[in-house]
């Protein structure tokens, strides 16, 4: 396993890779995603496009099995940020962690870690940001897709510094089951940089 930090025109490279790992990874619970490739290279592309952004890549013997983005919360659609900055935080001071996606026969192995210590490495050393964000969708408990052994990754997300708040993102997609695209709502996870604030 090799886990690589990528950024720009090198990130471009992954769009293709990384947008069948999203289709594949967000058709499972909680986010239930019909997915096609045409949407995943618009919205990849804004992505590797965007200054300062950053891609973590797990790959085996070359190939992509799991990837993570990360970029500036200002970077980000007016649905994103603007809860964040309705919050009190300022858009500018944000780095906003996208999607961390890993087929499942790799996990477990400490490779969600590598995700969110590369990214916050990568923030730090932009050295202008006072908070690390990311949001995950909300489902009603009585979902019937929730599979019953279903763990929420709130401890591992605790466990590396973040903690949730009150403020909300609403993105549309087509679940996996339904007929058309509907709003869901994705709760932000804060951290502290600790930068005196």
């Amino acid at each position: 396993m090799e886990i690589k930090v990528v950024k720009g025109d090198e990130a471009r490279a992954h769009i293709e890779a990384l947008g069948r790992l999203r289709i594949s990874v967000f058709r499972e619970w909680p986010y239930l995603y019909d997915g096609n490739m045409a949407y995943e290279r618009d919205y990849l592309e804004a992505f590797v496009t965007s200054k300062d952004s950053v891609l973590v890549l797990a790959m085996d013997g070359g190939r992509v099995v799991g990837a993570s983005t990360g970029l500036p919360l200002a970077a980000e659609t007016p649905n994103i940020a603007g809860p964040v900055e309705a919050g009190g935080y300022d858009p500018e001071r944000v780095f906003y962690f996208g999607e961390s996606v890993l087929e499942p026969a790799y996990r477990g192995q400490g490779i969600g870690v590598a995700f969110f210590h590369y990214r916050e490495q990568h923030a730090r050393q932009l050295d202008r940001f006072h908070w690390l964000a990311f949001c995950g969708v909300v489902r009603p408990e009585g979902h019937p897709l929730r599979p019953a052994d279903y763990v929420p990754l709130d401890r591992f997300w605790q466990k590396r510094g973040f903690g949730p708040t009150d403020l909300f993102a609403r993105i549309g997609w087509k679940d996996i089951d339904g007929a058309e695209e509907t709003e869901k709502p994705l709760r932000f996870w804060i951290k502290s940089l600790d930068r005196g604030i």
